[in-house]
């Protein structure tokens, strides 16, 4: 398989049953405008459809967005359907209401990162940049 080239594609998606999306439209906004290609799945988006659309769209990256507390079952499905599916170099990370000590069992799960209310765009922006593939462009 070649070096991948093109903008980083990430998938923004919100994952179960809340409803509350305006964080997500807001990191999907931020990722556009820093040049990424940018999926938002929309509300209430199972792990398999998730992992799909990831796939099917030959996604660098899924950005998870959990309000609803259920982000240590979801999480976790999607990084198991990601290694069944043999599709383990997509980086995945997230962010919501994700109380502090969940985050080191996410890590270990395979989560890459996990932003916090407060994390700004910018940290988000940057943080994608830094992790995921580099585009061919810088001379990567």
């Amino acid at each position: 398989m070649g070096v991948a080239v093109g903008p980083i594609r990430v998938v923004v998606a919100k994952p179960g049953l809340d409803g509350h999306d305006r964080g997500a439209k807001v990191i999907a906004r931020a990722l556009r405008d820093a040049g990424m290609e940018v999926i938002y799945t929309g509300l209430h988006q199972t792990p398999e459809q998730i992992v799909d659309t990831a796939i099917q769209e030959d996604a660098d990256a899924i950005g998870l967005s959990i309000l609803s507390g259920a982000h240590n079952t979801l999480f976790g499905a999607v990084i198991d359907l990601l290694k069944e599916r043999e599709a383990e170099d997509i980086l995945v990370f997230g962010g919501g209401i994700i109380p502090e000590e969940d985050i080191p069992p996410l890590k270990e799960k395979g989560v890459a990162e996990i932003f916090t209310p407060g994390a700004t765009t910018a940290s988000i922006v940057e943080w994608v940049r830094e992790n995921v593939r580099q585009p061919a462009a810088s001379g990567g």
